[in-house]
């Protein structure tokens, strides 16, 4: 009997409670500002530390998992080959994870830390250095290795053990038969409102920047919550027309084309402007961000006045990719078949982080010298209008400044549809059994659910009413995904076991073998009682 993809009761309860999310907003935006405002102020305050920890934790394990013997082992059949190529799975990685997020804070990041530092004096040779690297401390190892977490306890037990892609399934190990009740679904449900969440919060950032680049652009247009809600919906249809071609089509080659223009894009900053200042700045704040690894990341209290950096910009960070990491760390369990644990590991977290660092420090440092050179007209046009206009009041400077801002016009339009389009996708496996190829209705629903929610929480005040709304969400998904790495980490621990000892049979002598068959065998059928009951629903592989 084949198990196809079908709509789960996951679905029509997420997409209950999202409708009555999008009419509160749409009815009462005011409210919905206000009630977010509140409960984001109570979770930063009193529970800030919870995002600290498992923050670290989600580090510890992936670095563990990395030098451990479960290493070897192969999300697929142990001698699988991998799905795609590293150029393919590095933009999947690049694309989902965190591409638009880099565009977006590329300038304006270490430009406003260069003037509000954590802990020395702004606008110093000292707060440069600072900016960059607390920066890079919120786009570095801490991120991808909660995406990593999520990606590998997704992809161990659906390509390895054949279960549904869903975090329910995931954590058979650790809640047994309680994964297929209610208990399962509501972790799931959690999940799908983590994803909805997130892919919000980078829909507004991709909306706002848009039109402010087209704003600072063009006279006529208008930066207004209006243009940025056609935005929306423009990019809306874009996403859905993506979404229908499936993986292999649209979002693979949008994917390689953000990288190649993203690449290009740093190469033309890089050659004109000051670019030995960006490789020492690159080797400098790697260093410093290595070597101060450890005392930023449990620093709570050494900040200067109150805990405004720590609230508006870590824990908001931590809690932007916990929330993420349903979305990412599903989308990229879909594209990693085939690699094992320790290449999956050393590619979600060491490439990117290497990427993030130099892109950082290339626009870092061109930003800050911009601001230098105009006096500080680039920070006050940002402090007056907004981060979204900090990439283009930056390119305006450099040679063939109308071309290159239109083409990063075009190359955040890119970033948005593909992060919608993979949105929608993992949305839509998360509510149809895990399934690896959803059904188009329901990714088409789903897009417009995303796009409902982006427009709504924009309405309801901006950027900060999405980040509130995301920050909520993460938190409750935080516990989920600590579960997850302990199912996992049980799983692993297990299935080495009955490697090691089928491999100690083919190697000691028959009588060796014949005195540990009983014990293999038990460990067999209780490894085998702690993984999922449901397989994954069969769908023909995209050609």
């Amino acid at each position: 009997m084949i198990n196809k993809p079908k709509v789960t009761p996951v679905f029509y309860v997420s997409l209950s409670i999202a409708f009555v999310f999008i009419l509160w907003g749409a009815f009462f935006p005011a409210n919905v500002g206000t009630v977010l405002g509140y409960i984001n102020d109570f979770i930063s305050n009193k529970f800030g530390w919870v995002y600290m920890l498992a923050m670290t934790a989600f580090v510890i394990f992936a670095a563990f998992l990395v030098i451990s013997p479960y290493g070897k082992i192969r999300l697929g059949k142990q001698n699988e080959k991998a799905q795609y190529s590293y150029f393919t799975w590095f933009s999947f990685l690049f694309t989902a994870g965190m591409g638009v997020g880099l565009v977006f804070y590329g300038v304006t990041e270490p430009l406003t830390h260069y003037y509000n530092p954590p802990v020395t004096e702004g606008e110093t040779a000292a707060a440069s250095q600072e900016a960059l690297q607390y920066t890079l401390f919120h786009w570095g190892f801490h991120p991808w290795a909660v995406y990593a977490v999520v990606g590998l306890a997704l992809a161990y037990f659906n390509f390895r053990h054949k279960a549904p892609l869903l975090m329910s399934s995931a954590l058979t190990p650790v809640l047994g038969n309680r994964s297929n009740g209610w208990l399962g679904s509501s972790i799931d449900v959690l999940a799908v409102f983590g994803t909805i969440f997130g892919i919000a919060t980078s829909l507004g950032l991709g909306a706002t920047q848009i039109t402010a680049g087209l704003s600072y652009s063009f006279d006529a247009i208008e930066n207004n919550l209006f243009t940025q809600t056609l935005v929306i919906i423009f990019i809306t249809i874009a996403f859905i027309l993506s979404a229908s071609t499936g993986v292999n089509k649209g979002i693979r080659y949008l994917s390689m084309a953000n990288v190649v223009t993203a690449i290009a894009l740093m190469v033309f900053v890089f050659i004109f402007g000051s670019s030995i200042q960006m490789i020492e700045a690159f080797m400098t704040n790697t260093g410093n961000y290595v070597q101060n690894l450890a005392s930023m990341t449990f620093n709570m209290n050494s900040f200067v006045g109150d805990r405004e950096f720590l609230n508006s910009w870590t824990l908001f960070y931590w809690a932007w990719w916990i929330g993420w990491a349903a979305f990412v760390g599903s989308f990229i369990a879909r594209v990693s078949r085939g690699r094992t644990i320790r290449e999956f590991i050393l590619g979600v977290t060491g490439v990117p982080v290497l990427f993030s660092a130099i892109w950082f420090a290339i626009f870092g440092v061109a930003g800050i010298e911009s601001d230098n050179i105009l006096g500080g007209g680039l920070y006050s046009l940002v402090e007056s209008q907004g981060n979204e206009v900090a990439l283009f009041a930056f390119l305006e400077n450099y040679p063939a400044a109308a071309l290159v801002m239109g083409i990063a016009v075009l190359l955040i339009a890119s970033f948005f549809v593909t992060s919608a389009d993979s949105g929608t996708f993992v949305l839509s496996m998360l509510t149809t059994g895990g399934g690896l190829n959803p059904p188009l209705k329901i990714k088409m629903i789903w897009g417009i659910i995303l796009a409902g929610t982006a427009t709504v929480l924009l309405w309801s005040g901006g950027l900060g009413a999405i980040q509130m709304a995301m920050l909520i969400a993460a938190f409750p998904f935080t516990f989920v995904v600590i579960l997850l790495g302990i199912s996992l980490f049980k799983a692993l621990r297990s299935e080495y076991d009955i490697l090691e000892l089928e491999r100690k049979q083919l190697v000691y002598e028959p009588s060796y073998r014949e005195e540990t068959q009983k014990e293999l065998e038990e460990k067999r059928v209780a490894f085998e009682e702690t993984l999922p009951d449901e397989t994954a629903p069969d769908t023909e592989e995209e050609k």
